[in-house]
This record gives structure tokens, sequence and C-alpha cells, in this order.
């Protein structure tokens, strides 16, 4: 049989090409004669040229690097187009568009739509599906798929339509992603294969004859990125470290990571085979990185774009490892190997062989038009209950506290955080996912007609507290009354955790702001029983803590107050320990007490001090402390904050607690500012009550709820999570604390800090839009 196959074959791209070639000896293999239809959109041929001539602030600077290193580019340049003149059978004819094929349609017994991105309408100029990679010419040929992807998680519907239209010729389609078998399932009511990407129909021997002879002397670390490096330039810098061996990296990226050795610009399909052919490792942030590690047995870190994490059963590269079993080749999951593991490639082969038997009995099947076969059983996942996502998980607590027989318990993932762990005694009941609160997203109530600036009337006490001191009244309210007050401590290990309180001396160590993690423990339950036996409680935490306490009860119960604070974030508890382990090794002293938000240079200023057991003290400023700077930029919060659904002033606890951040400074107050002013909602009934019952032990005036909002805009719109997040987690898993910090978390050079006070946010996102 004679085969037209189209795909992306002339891009200056390693995986584009490679995958092309792989695709054309696949079906030659099969006993098959098979040609590359040689389509080449002029938005492609542009695109391979060496100078990008743009006004664009990036394309001047990229055009000013290609000057320098022109050499290089230039041999780049010729070893791409030599690869497709030397190992590509084309077509008679070139085309330039989907008219000049349906005018003079090629002649072939089937055609075939290739791998790669070609089903994908958003990288086309015109941002619009293109006929020619939907076999949208020709006559009466039967036509087939094999492993292209539409490269997008949606598609709206007008392009769903269209894509059906398109499709309904097709005898087989398969896919290369989960993804794209649920979106052709949902858009055009058709079943895919997923299928193994072509560059792994071919064997590592079959590759090897394809790269470039030459051999590299000593081992090396091969980096290849095809985007910012982010997560994984840390591990590639670890390893070099541990192992000795210098970095080559390969540049699909133009900027060369910390540690490199060598910036290979020239290297062209046959070179690239050679890198990762010599390479002693390999990390990279590429899908085709990964398939050519796995194709030379070498053993490799690879990393996954947030995207991907958020939805890894559609991620490529965690479908194909998943499938051979080496997923912990994958940077930033709970269990990622170590640096120093190795790669049981027996087994990985086991798997891959048997998914490459099955790729190519589908591609043999689809070409000939005979039934194409079962797909093979994949083994059942053991049956679980459905949690929330684990980027939604707020770590509440409130699954574990409701499993009737234990099964659930809270335990430090990769990155420090508590998140629920399923054993093998749950029975299924599905008590958790009634009770978690993401999975059963709050809904909003009325908010507050108004906010309170108040200050404590105790002046003593007003100077331990954080802000204006209200929490020690509301709680002293409950004490005096026989009750139990719920809140969060620094143990003797400086772990935050959650502690009843009887007594004034226990309550003491719950004022001031913890900014880490607070562990709930069993205090779900505890609470609950005291509430049973009609105890008053008051239970104090983050809104998401006490959303979920409140679902856990399942009721409403009269002698319960709660108290939900205005959160910027929840840090890592692991961050915080290497951190205090820092602080501990310079000063060769435990330390005995934490005080994030100290006073002691006024409340419009807190200052983070730090107590040891020899008596000495550490106090900076908290925002140029490494913590509290890592803190402000969200580097080490838990991914739940970035989509926090509690940041309203519709507020699931009685009250809401803040610093009144934004108070109008014309504002003439009874009482001296500086020493600390709490913003507090009244959120219900029950809270109005009390407050207005404590009305004499506080000073206040009534404030608008906007000024309340604008000074804490937690109270509108969630902080954005930082880029940089998964680089530094990458960097705190393989990297000392100690460079993490300078990496990371250092003060910025004068000169920047001086930019950053004189640009306003404005001009910055200017700036920002000129670089793209």
């Amino acid at each position: 049989m004679r085969a037209g196959l189209i795909t992306f074959h002339f891009a200056h791209h390693y995986g584009a090409q490679l995958q092309a070639l792989a695709t054309m000896k696949a079906i030659q293999a099969l006993g098959h004669d098979c040609q590359i239809i040689d389509y080449r959109l002029p938005h492609t041929t542009r695109t391979n040229r060496l100078f990008k001539k743009s006004a664009s602030v990036r394309a001047v600077a990229a055009d000013a690097h290609t000057a320098l290193h022109y050499g290089s580019f230039q041999r780049r340049f010729r070893r791409f187009e030599a690869f497709v003149a030397e190992e590509m059978a084309l077509s008679p004819r070139r085309y330039t568009s989907v008219d000049q094929l349906r005018a003079e349609a090629p002649e072939y017994d089937v055609y075939v739509a290739g791998s790669d991105q070609i089903w994908n309408p958003y990288i086309f100029a015109n941002r619009q599906f293109d006929p020619a990679f939907l076999l949208d010419f020709g006559g009466a040929v039967r036509r087939i798929a094999y492993a292209p992807s539409l490269g997008v998680p949606t598609l709206p519907e007008d392009k769903a339509a269209e894509l059906k239209g398109f499709l309904a010729p097709f005898s087989a389609l398969s896919v290369r992603e989960k993804r794209g078998q649920v979106l052709l399932r949902e858009a055009a009511d058709r079943q895919a294969r997923v299928v193994l990407d072509p560059t792994l129909l071919l064997n590592g021997e079959d590759w090897g004859a394809l790269a470039n002879p030459t051999r590299r002397k000593g081992p090396y670390i091969l980096c290849y990125f095809v985007s910012d490096p982010g997560e994984a330039a840390p591990y590639a810098l670890a390893l070099s470290r541990k192992t000795g061996w210098p970095i080559v990296q390969l540049a699909g990226a133009r900027r060369k990571i910390d540690g490199a050795a060598e910036l290979v610009f020239d290297a062209g399909p046959r070179e690239f085979l050679a890198l990762f052919r010599d390479a002693a490792a390999v990390v990279t942030n590429s899908f085709h990185g990964a398939a050519f590690s796995l194709q030379f047995r070498k053993n490799f870190f690879t990393s996954m774009s947030p995207k991907e994490r958020a939805q890894p059963t559609f991620s490529r590269i965690y479908s194909l490892l998943s499938q051979l079993g080496c997923a912990d080749r994958i940077i930033g999951l709970d269990d990622t190997a170590p640096l120093e593991a190795q790669m049981d490639y027996d087994k990985v082969y086991e798997r891959l062989e048997a998914e490459r038997a099955d790729s190519l009995a589908y591609l043999k099947a689809a070409l000939e038009g005979i039934a194409l076969p079962e797909e093979r059983p994949q083994p059942a996942a053991p049956a679980r209950p459905n949690l929330c996502a684990r980027e939604d998980c707020t770590g509440c607590a409130a699954c574990a506290a409701v499993c009737p027989v234990n099964a659930i318990t809270m335990e430090a993932d990769h990155e420090g955080f508590l998140r629920p762990v399923v054993g093998e005694n749950c029975i299924l009941c599905r008590k958790c996912e009634a009770t978690c609160p993401m999975l059963h997203p709050p809904v909003p109530g009325p908010a507050p007609a108004q906010a309170h600036a108040v200050w404590n009337s105790d002046e003593a006490e007003r100077l331990k507290s954080s802000s204006g001191g209200f929490f020690s009244l509301l709680a002293r309210h409950v004490l005096e009354q026989g009750g139990a007050v719920f809140g969060a401590v620094l143990d003797e290990t400086m772990t935050a955790r959650h502690v009843c309180a009887r007594t004034e001396e226990e309550l003491a160590p719950m004022r001031g702001s913890k900014y880490v993690q607070s562990d709930l423990g069993d205090g779900f339950r505890q609470v609950k029983e005291l509430l049973d036996n009609g105890t008053p409680v008051l239970f104090s935490g983050v809104p998401c803590q006490v959303d979920g306490f409140k679902r856990y009860l399942g009721k409403s119960y009269d002698n319960l107050l709660t108290c939900d604070l205005v959160c910027h974030g929840v840090p890592s508890p692991a961050v915080f320990r290497a951190w205090l382990d820092g602080l501990e090794t310079a000063r060769g002293a435990k330390v005995t007490g934490v005080r994030f938000k100290d006073k002691s240079h006024g409340w419009s200023h807190p200052w983070l001090t730090v107590t040891f057991a020899d008596g000495s003290v550490y106090t900076e400023d908290f925002n140029r402390t490494g913590y509290g700077r890592g803190f402000g930029m969200q580097l080490f919060l838990r991914p739940a904050c970035a989509l926090c659904k509690y940041t309203s002033t519709s507020r699931p606890a009685d009250f809401t607690l803040a610093d009144y951040w934004g108070l109008d400074p014309k504002l003439e107050l009874p009482v001296e500012r500086d020493k600390g002013v709490s913003m507090v909602l009244v959120n219900s009934a029950r809270g109005q009550v009390v407050y207005d019952a404590l009305a004499g032990q506080f000073g206040q005036t009534d404030r608008p709820l906007d000024e309340a909002v604008t000074g804490n805009p937690r109270l509108k719109s969630p902080l954005k999570a930082n880029p940089k997040r998964g680089a530094f987690f990458a960097a705190f898993a393989a990297l000392p604390f100690q460079e993490v910090e300078k990496r990371f978390l250092a003060l910025p050079p004068l000169h920047y800090r001086a930019a950053a006070k004189v640009l306003t946010p404005a001009m910055k996102d200017r700036l920002r839009k000129l670089l793209k």
C-alpha cells in the first residue's frame, strides 16, 4: 500500500522532525510504502529563519544573540535542512496551502494524519484548524490518524462542531494523550485509541544509527529545556555536584542555567540524538527529552507544567511514565525518586515493548483497513474515595476527622504540607467525600453591612497581640463561662498545632500570628465532645479550617463561637523548620520562641523576633528576613491558597479578624494607633450578641466595608501563584537550604529595590508586556 503522511516535518524543532521520520519509518517497517506529503506552511518556514526581524524587545534580543553566535546557528539551520533532505521520503510536489492540496491532491491508497500538535487550532496564524492536517482534501481515499494532539484542555462549541465535521470521513482515530481522547469523544462522539508517540515506535538502536557518530569524551549531564527551566534546573545543579559530572546544555531555551559548563547552539537532529546517546544522565522539561532518555536507557528527571500537574492524567509525560512504571522521575511529586536512584530499565522495557506492540498493531490494522485490535485491559486501580484534587486541598482535616474507622491520616507531602492519605482499611462509606469543603464549595451568604475598627481597652493585652487584641476578649469571654478555646500555638519544637486552652495561662501562647500551617491533630473530635457535653467553645483558625470544622460537625451548636482570620496564605511547615534550623546552626543554640509580628517597633512596621535557649535574640524587619520575603512573594504557600474559595466578605465564622490596614490616616482615634487596631467583621446574629456584650471592654468605630476590603485585599480575591514556586520547591528538595535562601529569598540588589519603589504597578505591567 502507498501511504501519504501529513505532519510537521519541516519545522526546525527536534521533536517535530524526529516524530515525522519515526512515523514514516514505522509505516515502512510494517511493509508499506510511505511518503511525507511536503506541506510547508509559510508561517512555519518563516519561523525557521535565523533572524526574527520583529520590533518586539524579545525578538530584537534574540536577533542580537543570534548575531553573536551566528556560526553556530547557521550550522544548526543547515543540519535541520540536510536531515529532511537525507532521511525523509517526500511527495514529488511541495504544497503551501490547503487550496493547492484540494486542487491537485497527491495520490495515495491511504492518508495518515501524523503526530505532534497538528490538530491544535491555536498554533496557526489565524487561530483556526488547518484543514490540511485534518485531511480535508482528496477524493474517496481512506483516512486514519496516528497520535495527533489537540494540545488544548477544552474546545469551544464552534470549534468542537467544526472538528466533528472534519473527523467524519476518518476510518480510524488515535491520539497521543488521554485528554485528546476525551475531547474527541465529547466533540465528535468518536472513540480514539491512545497510542505511543511515534518516536517510541522505533528503538534505541534505530535512533543510534541516525545519530552523529562523533562521541564526547567523559561523562556529562545533558540538560534540554524547551521552556523556562524552572524546577528542573536545581536538580541538574544538585546532580552535577553529587556526581562531579559537568552540565552540557542543549539550547532549546537560549538562557544558560547556573552551573552549565557548555551551551550547545549548533545541534541538528543527528547531534541531538548523539547528545542523548552519550550522556551519563539527563535533566529535561521536554516530552521528547524524556522519550529519548528512555530510548537510550538514561537515568533522567523531567518536569511538568503547572497546568499539567493540576490534571496529571491529561499530561502526556505523566501518562507515558505512569504506563511505564517510572513516574517517579517527574520532579515535584510526592514520590519523586532521590537524585542517586537508578532506573530499573528491565521493568521499564517490559512495559514499553508491550505498549509499542499495541501501538504498532493499531497502526497496521488502521493502514490495512481491517478490524482494530482490542485495547489491552489496564489493571484496575484500588477503590478509594474521590477526595478533592491536591491543588484544591486546604489540609482542613475534616475528612480525617469524620472517618469512622480512622482510615485517613494527615501526612506531610513532599512540600511539607499536611494532606489526607487514605489507608487500606477504608470501608468506602464516602463520609469524607460528603464532608470535604472543596467538593462542596461554600455558598456565599450576605456580607456584613460595615466593618469595625477595634482596640482592646487593656493596653498591656493589646501590646501582646498582633493587632488590636479583640481575640483575647472573645477568648476570655468563653473561658469565664467555663468554656474552652481552640487555637494555634507553637509548641516546644516550634511546630504550629491547634490546642485546647481552659485557662488564661494556656490562652497566652495563642495570641499573635502564626505564619505557618497548623496541625489540627484530633482537635475537631475534641471540640465536638466538649460541645456535646454542653461546654462553650471558641474555635479560631483560618477560614478553610473553620469551614472544614463546621462541615465536620454537620449541625449548629448554640454553645459554639467561631472566629476566622483574613489570611495571606498558609506557608509550608517544612520550609519554616528549615529556616529555623539555619538560625540554630548560625547561633549554635536552640530556638525557644518566635514572634512573627513583634510590635516593639510599632504595629505598622512589624518585626520578626526569635529567642534562643542561650538567651540571645534575633530580630529583624519581617519583610527583610528570608522567611518574611518568601511569605510575601507566595513562594512557599499551599497550592490551594492561589485558588482560595474564602477570599470574600461572606465568611464561614461568626467573627472575622485582621489587622486594620487601610484605616483612614486622617481618622482621629482616642488611642495610639501604632499599638495595633483590629479589623472586625461580625458575620452572624450570634456574633452580634457577643460583640454587644463585650462592648464595654474595647473601643471601636464603625467603618465602611469597602475601606476594610481595600486595606485587606484577601477579602476580595486570592493571591496569584508565584511562577517561581515550583523552582523554589525543587531547589528545596535538591539543594542545601542555605543556598535556596540565597537564590530565592535574599534581598535584591539596591538598584532593583530603588526601581521597584519608583515604578508604579501600571509601569511594571507595561515593562512586562514589552519584554514579552
